[in-house]
């Protein structure tokens, strides 16, 4: 019985990390990660949203004697989004506010990755056309696309 129960929570597992997977949009950027970060944060800004917090790893990872490629985090959202998310699902509230993470990989090339906000509907039960997950989705498209644009 326990065996059965294990192999069951194993395969179930295992069938939702592909769509984890699926959830990861990733571009990539022609900046450097401060660049492209400082690009964001400036978007982030301009569109009205606030910035909770930017996250510098790889200075993390200084702090303590390791070296970690140049790698940043930046946490920020609108209220005006995010609390009709978790009003219909206060556990949205895990995801929110929105993140978005710039790395280089070990040739250099500079990545940005965030989860899909339609992610949110799937984790926290809320509905999936639910006008501020649509709302979400182009934000953090339009909000990315201009972190990563040449000018």
């Amino acid at each position: 019985m326990i065996r059965a129960t294990l192999s069951a929570a194993i395969v179930s597992v295992a069938m939702t990390l592909p769509a984890c997977a699926a959830d990861l949009i990733e571009k990539i950027s022609p900046h450097s990660v401060t660049t492209t970060m400082d690009r964001l944060a400036a978007a982030v800004e301009g569109a009205g949203a606030t910035i909770f917090a930017r996250i510098d790893h790889a200075a993390g990872a200084s702090s303590v004697d390791l070296d970690l490629r140049p790698t940043e985090l930046l946490i920020f959202g609108n209220p005006k989004l995010g609390t009709p998310a978790m009003l219909d699902g206060q556990s949205a509230g895990l995801d929110l506010p929105l993140r978005v993470l710039a790395f280089a990989d070990s040739e250099g090339m500079v990545h940005i990755n965030y989860h899909a906000p339609e992610s949110l509907a799937a984790a926290h039960g809320l509905p999936a056309d639910a006008k501020y997950i649509q709302l979400m989705t182009g934000a953090m498209d339009k909000l990315t696309s201009k972190a990563i644009a040449q000018d």
